[in-house]
Parts: structure tokens; C-alpha cells; sequence
């Protein structure tokens, strides 16, 4: 047992119960939020060694041994998107200390995003079904108050909508945790892999997997999406880079988890449910990132046709191709937080988020314009930045496996995410200035270590690609192979 593991989940927890007590102090509040998102760094760092030099680790809370009781477990897929999140977390912190505004810090911005983090580290460690629902649910509260926070008219419309899914989504959830139990009578995520191996995946497993194919891929926007460009659309952007970064990635997580431990052993039907809802996300995300002009729009869609990229790795489910879905998620959520934090300060310095309206940024802020061309050649998958090894490794095993037509359909939204984001770079940073040029703020200090510091990740992580592969290669090999993840939780039964 490592006892080590409930702390990435303890320290946002107990950092947000006491900022409770400063909402007034807002110098107070960012001093034990930074302390608290650079502990949980540290910490995700150390679990993340620890997997990789003596394996999956595990923690049954008061000594329960599964299936009875609340396990935890760090594989290394889990390891990595835990560290993930506590890089996107800090960086998103230290870019809302300089837009977020005093107001929103005064109602509990500090405590909501630590609240957020909980849940989302919690659903990456989780070792059993329910727990996995109550991190979901945590996660979700604190997004609908992360949305609200402001109360404009707006917004106010768009988290109604924004709840009003998550409601429909969750009880799905509930309803199907509470047909599996009934089905094989536990929902201990290794033992639920043991015993529907025992007795077969066909008849009602097969639509209990559907079940749970449609609620995460409510979650994930795969397909079922059409909440997300609004909702994605109101917050300030330091809310919005931590949605577009985090939200989507523990739907794709829950996805990836769910098919390739639990429920595999009838590809024909869940993968292939996969594949046909990826291509359609990819072909209806595209559609709308090249449609509109306006910025929030473009990014918000482009998060879209990502997560239908990442399902690709699963639908086409070898070890090469969920090593390929691994490395763009990781490198996913820190491209698409640096994306974020990049297009809320072009609209914040530009006064407006329409593409029609400026122009000529890159003569007063030639930093940012070429920091925004990195994420945008990252995104579409430019070697040598970040995105290229993910993405190839799943074209490449998608061409060898025979999904042609999906495998076209993919390459196409790669074209269609370069010319959406160039087309933004182009309008936003080149050609005649634009009306409110005139009034453009200085940019802070803040928001160039942030934005830079995310910058350097996405140019290390492709120049550095073999040494993260050893990192990721381990997870997929632990996803190819669920005996792996079996034996470790199970072995002290």
C-alpha cells in the first residue's frame, strides 16, 4: 500500500476548506493557492517516479481489500494524467491572478478551482465505479459555480443548459453503475474485468456498455457535444482554459479506462460505436471551426475535433495506437490550456473576440503572435512539437489495422485545425490594425512566464519525445494488457 496517493486528492481538498475562511484576503488566498498547487506538483511528481520504478501502486482505504472496500490506484496512465493536471492547474492559477478580477476572487474562485482539482485527480485515481461518480460529481459542482461566477445574462443561460445535461448524464450514470452491480455484483473496476471476462460480454453487458459509452461521451463531447461550444464560450478565460484542458480529458480517461479494462472483450460492438461516433465528431467539429469568425467559437470547436482524435486511439485499441492516444492526451491538455490562456488575453488586449474586428497584433505583441503559432503547428500535429508522435503513432497503426476511411477522415480534421488556427493567427496578428488597437494594454509578467512556460512544455515534450514515450509506452502497455492492472489491485485478495 502507498499511503502516498490520497494526497494529490487531500491537499486541493484541504487548501479549498481553508481559503473558505480568507474570501476577503484575496493576497492570502493566491499565497495558499500557489503553495498548495506547487505541493500537489511535487507530490504528482514523486508518484509518478515511484510507478515507474516499482510499478502500480495501490491504496485500500482502512485496510478493506477489494472488491469491499475504497481502493485507489496510481498505474501509470493515472500517474501521468494526475501530473498533467497539476501542471495544467498550476498554470491556470498563476494566468487567473491577473484576469480573473477582484470580485470573482472575493466569491470563492479559489476554493471552486481547488474543489475542481479534487475531483478531477480523484476520477484518475479511483479504483471502483461509485467513487468514480461521486469525483464526477464533485468535479461538476464546482464547474457549474466556475461558470456562473459573474452572473451575467449569459452565462446564467448557458450554465441552466450546462446543468440540465450533467443532471441527464448523471443519472444515466447511476442507472447504469446500478444495472452492472446487479448484473456481476461488484464495482471494483479490476473485479467488474475479471468476473465479465468469466461470464461473457454479450446480451445485457453489451447494452450496459453502451450506457456507459453514452454517458462519458456526454462528458468527453465525443459527439454529443453540442453543449460545449456555449458553455465553454461565457467563463473569463482563465476559467475556460481549465474546462478545455481538464473536463473533456477525464471523459476521454473514463472512455479509455472503461474500454480497454472492463469492457473489451466485444469489440465489434463498443469499438466500433467508437469509430463511427469519433469520425462523426471530427467531421461536425470541423464543420464548425472553419464556420465561424469568432474566436471562442473557433478554439471551443477545435477542442472538438481533439477529442474525436483521441477516441480514434481507442476505436482502433493496439498497444501502438493507445501509446499514440496517451502521448495527444497529455499533450492535449497543455496545449489546449496554453491555446486558452493565449485567445483570452487576444481578447482581453483587443476588446472583442470577432476575428473582423483586428488584426495587426503581432506589431505590439510579436511574443504572443509567435507563442500562439507554436500551440497552433503543435495542435495540428507539426513535427517536431508535441502533437506529431501521438498522432502518428495512431495513423500508423490505424492504416495497419485497415481503418482507412477513418484514418482519411482524421487526417483531414489535422488539415482543417491548421487552417482554422492560421486563419485566427492570420486575422488576429497580421494585416491593418484594427479599431481598438489604439487602447492595447501592456501584457503582465504573469501571463508571459505562464503562457511561455507552456510553450517550452509543448517544444520539450516533442524534442523530448523518446524519453516521455518510455513514460507513456509503460501506460499503454498496462492498457493492452489488463491482467497487469488486475494482478496489482487484486493481488492481496
Amino acid at each position: 500500500m502507498n499511503n502516498l496517493l490520497v494526497l494529490p486528492l487531500l491537499i486541493p481538498l484541504c487548501t479549498a476548506v481553508i481559503l473558505l475562511f480568507f474570501n476577503k484576503q484575496i493576497a492570502w488566498q493566491r499565497w495558499i493557492s500557489t503553495i498548495s498547487v506547487l505541493l500537489n506538483l511535487t507530490v504528482s511528481s514523486v508518484i509518478l517516479f515511484q510507478v515507474k520504478i516499482e510499478g502500480i501502486q495501490t491504496l485500500y482505504m482502512g485496510g478493506w481489500l477489494p472488491p469491499y472496500g475504497i481502493v485507489f490506484v496510481a498505474d501509470m496512465l493515472a500517474a501521468l494524467m494526475v501530473l498533467a493536471t497539476s501542471v495544467v492547474g498550476a498554470c491556470c492559477l498563476f494566468f487567473a491572478f491577473g484576469t480573473i478580477g477582484k470580485e470573482r476572487e472575493k466569491y470563492y474562485f479559489y476554493p471552486f478551482f481547488q474543489f475542481l482539482l479534487v475531483g478531477v485527480i480523484g476520477s484518475f485515481l479511483t479504483g471502483d465505479l461509485f467513487n468514480l461518480f461521486v469525483c464526477f460529481e464533485v468535479m461538476l459542482i464546482s464547474s457549474y459555480a466556475l461558470i456562473v461566477l459573474g452572473g451575467t445574462k449569459r452565462q446564467l443561460r448557458e450554465t441552466l443548459k450546462y446543468i440540465l445535461i450533467n443532471i441527464l448524464s448523471s443519472t444515466l450514470f447511476v442507472a447504469a453503475v446500478a444495472y452492472l452491480y446487479g448484473v456481476v455484483g461488484t464495482l471494483n473496476m479490476a473485479d467488474l474485468s475479471v468476473r465479465i471476462g468469466e461470464v461473457g460480454q454479450d446480451g445485457i453487458l453489451n447494452v450496459i456498455a453502451i450506457m456507459f459509452l453514452v454517458v462519458f461521451s456526454l462528458k468527453a463531447g465525443l459527439f454529443l457535444f453540442f453543449w460545449l461550444p456555449g458553455s465553454y464560450s461565457v467563463p473569463p478565460a482563465a476559467i475556460s482554459s481549465l474546462f478545455a484542458a481538464l473536463l473533456t480529458k477525464v471523459g476521454l480517461y473514463a472512455l479509455i479506462r472503461m474500454f480497454t479494462l472492463i469492457f473489451y472483450n466485444d469489440p465489434a460492438v463498443t469499438h466500433s460505436w467508437i469509430a463511427w461516433m469519433a469520425a462523426a465528431t471530427m467531421i461536425f467539429g470541423a464543420f464548425g471551426a472553419m464556420a465561424y469568425s469568432d474566436i471562442w467559437r473557433i478554439l471551443n470547436y477545435n477542442v472538438i475535433i481533439s477529442v474525436g482524435f483521441i477516441a480514434v486511439g481507442l476505436a482502433v485499441g493496439t498497444e501502438d495506437a493507445l501509446n499514440g492516444a496517451v502521448f495527444y492526451l497529455l499533450h492535449d491538455m497543455a496545449a489546449k490550456a496554453l491555446l486558452f490562456i493565449l485567445g483570452g488575453t487576444l481578447v482581453i488586449t483587443a476588446g472583442t473576440s470577432r476575428l473582423t474586428e483586428m488584426g495587426g497584433l503581432i506589431r505590439r505583441y510579436p511574443l504572443m503572435g509567435w507563442m500562439f503559432f507554436i500551440a497552433a503547428l503543435a495542435i495540428a500535429g507539426i513535427p517536431p512539437l508535441s502533437g506529431f508522435t501521438g498522432k502518428l503513432l495512431i495513423i500508423k497503426d490505424g492504416f495497419q489495422e485497415g481503418y482507412f476511411w477513418l484514418m482519411a477522415v482524421s487526417l483531414a480534421s489535422s488539415f482543417i485545425v491548421l487552417y482554422s488556427l492560421i486563419k485566427l493567427f492570420m486575422a488576429a496578428f497580421w494585416g491593418e490594425e484594427g479599431q481598438m488597437v489604439s487602447a492595447l494594454p501592456k501584457l503582465n509578467n504573469g501571463f508571459i512566464l505562464t503562457a511561455g512556460g507552456m510553450s517550452l512544455l509543448l517544444i520539450v515534450m516533442g524534442l523530448g519525445s523518446e524519453w516521455v514515450y518510455e513514460f507513456v509506452s509503460e501506460a499503454g502497455n498496462t492498457l493492452s494488457s489488463p491482467a497487469t492492472y488486475i494482478d496489482a489491485v487484486l493481488r492481496s485478495r
